[in-house]
């Protein structure tokens, strides 16, 4: 299993931080690149504890879907999504939102694992690790400039 952890500093209140996580249309947008949307469950506003989202996105020239449940909700300081049906064997995305000067300190903890054993140990080595950190780093940069801009 892969561990990602990220640090983003935003000038913005904690609670905005939280809201623009927990939505679909902004991850959509943060995720222009592989054209991810959300195609059933919650698939616009704000998704909240016990909700379900699919998403459809094209990686590595190939699509993907992916069904992510927010399992865990504290207002507005920390939630869970983790994948219940999708291309990872484990995918389980912790944000946490403290309040710092002079806005927010925005914490992601990452824990997944590519399928097929060995081999998917072997792809999670060999880029998949750095792929899903750029990625994570995308929508962080790009949740900072709709916070701050």
């Amino acid at each position: 299993m892969t561990l990602i952890e990220i640090e983003t500093r935003i000038a913005a209140p904690v609670e905005r931080c939280f809201a623009l996580s927990l939505s679909i249309d902004a991850h959509a947008a943060s995720m222009g690149a592989s054209r991810e949307r959300a195609v059933a469950g919650v698939t616009s506003g704000e998704i909240g504890l016990g909700e379900q989202v699919t998403w459809r996105a094209r990686h590595f020239g190939l699509t993907f879907r992916m069904t992510s449940r927010i399992t865990a909700y504290e207002c507005p300081t920390c939630f869970v999504d983790e994948q219940v049906e999708g291309p990872f064997a484990r995918w389980w995305h912790e944000h946490r939102f403290l309040a710092e000067e002079p806005g927010t300190l925005m914490l992601d903890r990452i824990e997944f694992a590519a399928p097929f054993g060995a081999l998917g140990r072997a792809v999670e080595r060999a880029g998949l690790a750095r792929y899903m950190e750029r990625l994570i780093l995308e929508r962080n940069r790009w949740l900072a400039r709709e916070l701050e801009g």
